[in-house]
């Protein structure tokens, strides 16, 4: 049975929940991370030497980030629905997922850390106020995106892609800041919400 490392409140982890709730994957999940088992301990730096999680475990094999983890499982389990075979649109997919790692989430850390977290060196109001606008900026592209599609983030059925791009959306909605109107994002956020995937894993409270 594929083993996760990960405590479940963990964005990428869940990832990871999810993309095995759609593909119906059976699974065992470890807490490791802030509050259980150190990721520093060595038999967890032996699987994964940056200290983070998730980590997976099918069989001998070993795969750590997220992206990465999300993309094997849909490969390995054949979920063509979720992730194409056909170079062109498995291009698509890897687009935004790649976007959604290098860059909005990279817009949201600053502005997440200062108001969800409370982190003592995210108290710049000048720095937030930035990372807001950046933010808002980001959701303007995903609005536009989703408003061209009429559905979800490649088109008019559910990618892999949703998978990390959803979850940042709920971050968007749980983060205490002014969110603009995008009402492509809000009707995306309500379909992803039909999902029963998602209320176990994305829209589940935990931003």
């Amino acid at each position: 049975m594929l083993r996760i490392l990960g405590k479940a409140s963990s964005i990428n982890v869940r990832k990871v929940l999810w993309a095995c709730a759609e593909i119906e994957i059976p699974f065992e999940r470890e807490d490791w991370g802030s509050g259980f088992r150190s990721t520093h301990a060595p038999e967890f730096l032996t699987l994964n030497p940056n200290a983070m999680v998730p980590v997976i475990q099918d069989d001998d094999f070993i795969l750590w980030e997220s992206n990465s983890i999300i993309r094997y499982l849909a490969s390995r389990y054949n979920n063509a629905n979720l992730y194409p075979i056909e170079a062109r649109a498995k291009a698509r997919v890897d687009q935004w997922i790649d976007w959604q790692a290098s860059d909005l989430n990279k817009s949201w850390s600053y502005a997440f850390m200062s108001l969800v977290r409370h982190s003592p060196e995210h108290q710049d109001s000048h720095a937030l106020a930035t990372a807001c606008n950046d933010w808002s900026r980001h959701m303007e592209i995903l609005n536009r995106q989703l408003d061209s599609t009429g559905a979800y983030v490649i088109g008019s059925e559910f990618s892999l892609a949703d998978i990390p791009i959803g979850l940042s959306v709920n971050r968007w909605f749980e983060t205490p800041l002014a969110h603009p109107d995008f009402p492509a994002v809000r009707d995306y956020y309500e379909r992803l919400s039909r999902r029963k995937s998602y209320l176990l894993y994305g829209r589940n409270g935990t931003p």
